[in-house]
C-alpha cells in the first residue's frame, strides 16, 4: 500500500508530534549492543527521522547520527530538537534516496516511518549506503489497543472518527513485512514494554498529532474532541490516563550492494 502524500502528511502537525509522540525505551541500546554488537564509534542513518525521537537515543549513546528526513517542517523540528548534539547531521533525503555516500554508515534505523517507504527503492538505497556487515534495524512503537478500558474506547474513537485511520492501520508493519522488505534475510524480532501518562490537554495533543486524525477545520473536530473528553472524564486516575505501547524492534544483518 502506498499513500501519494506520505512525505507531507505530518505538515500540520509537527508541533503535536514533537511534544506528544512517545520515544523509545533506553533499553533498546542495551538489546542492540547485546545482540548487534553496538558500539559508540558506529555511525547510524535514521531514515525518516522526523523529529528526532530514535535519532536522541542514539546520540546520547555518542553515535554519530545522519538524520534523514524528506518533510521540511519535521526536519527543522528534529534539528531544534538534537541542537545540541554535535554529532548529529540532518540531511534532506528520503528512504529511496537519502543523499548520503556510498558505504557510509554501519546501522540503517527506522522508526515510525518505516510503513511510508517504497520497500524496492528503499531496499536498493540501504543496501548502497551501508558499510559491509552493515544492521538494518526497525523500531515501531506499537499502541495497545484493547488491554483496557481505555485502550479499547480510544481505538473506537479513531475508528470512528479517523479520516483513513483503517487503511493507515491496515500499512502498519508485521514480521512478514520486515521479511518480505529484507527479502527474506533472517531477522531477529524483540519487544519492550513501553508507555506515556496524559492529562487532558497532553492526551489531546497526542490525538492531534496523528496522520489521520482531523485538523481543526474539519467539522468532525469538535465532536472528536467532545468525545475524546468524555472518555478521560470516565478513566483518568487523578487527571491522568495511561497509555500503553509494545516497542517492538526488527533487525538484520544487511548484505551491501
Amino acid at each position: 500500500m502506498t499513500f501519494a502524500d506520505a512525505k507531507q502528511r505530518f505538515s500540520s502537525r509537527v508541533a503535536d508530534y514533537a511534544r506528544y509522540r512517545p520515544g523509545y525505551p533506553a533499553a533498546l541500546l542495551d538489546l542492540l549492543r547485546e545482540e548487534c554488537g553496538l558500539r559508540a564509534e558506529h555511525v547510524i542513518a535514521d531514515v525518516g527521522s522526523g523529529t528526532g525521537l530514535l535519532s536522541k537515543l542514539f546520540l546520547e549513546n555518542g553515535n554519530r547520527v545522519f538524520g534523514v528526513e524528506p518533510n521540511p517542517d519535521m526536519r527543522a523540528a528534529g534539528e531544534e530538537f538534537l541542537a545540541a548534539f554535535s554529532n548529529f547531521l540532518s540531511v534532506d533525503g528520503s528512504a529511496e534516496a537519502t543523499s548520503l555516500p556510498g558505504s557510509a554508515v554501519d546501522f540503517i534505523t527506522a522508526g515510525q516511518a518505516f510503513h511510508w517507504f517504497d520497500p524496492v527503492a528503499a531496499r536498493q538505497e540501504f543496501a548502497r549506503i551501508l558499510r559491509p556487515e552493515g544492521w538494518g534495524v526497525v523500531v515501531w512503537n506499537e499502541r495497545d489497543l484493547d488491554r483496557t478500558a481505555f485502550a479499547r474506547e480510544y481505538e473506537d474513537l479513531l475508528v470512528h472518527f479517523g479520516t483513513d485511520y483503517r487503511r493507515v492501520k491496515e500499512a502498519y508493519p508485521g514480521g512478514e513485512d520486515i521479511r518480505s522488505f529484507f527479502l527474506g534475510n533472517k531477522f531477529v524480532a524483540r519487544e519492550l514494554p513501553n508507555f506515556q501518562e496524559f492529562g487532558f490537554e497532553e492526551l489531546a495533543g497526542r490525538l492531534r498529532s496523528s496522520s489521520y486524525a482531523p485538523l481543526p477545520d474539519d467539522p468532525n473536530f469538535a465532536p472528536m474532541m467532545e468525545a475524546l473528553g468524555k472518555i478521560f472524564r470516565v478513566h483518568s486516575v487523578k487527571g491522568r490516563v495511561r497509555m500503553e505501547y509494545s516497542t517492538r524492534i526488527y533487525f538484520v544483518r544487511l548484505e551491501r550492494a
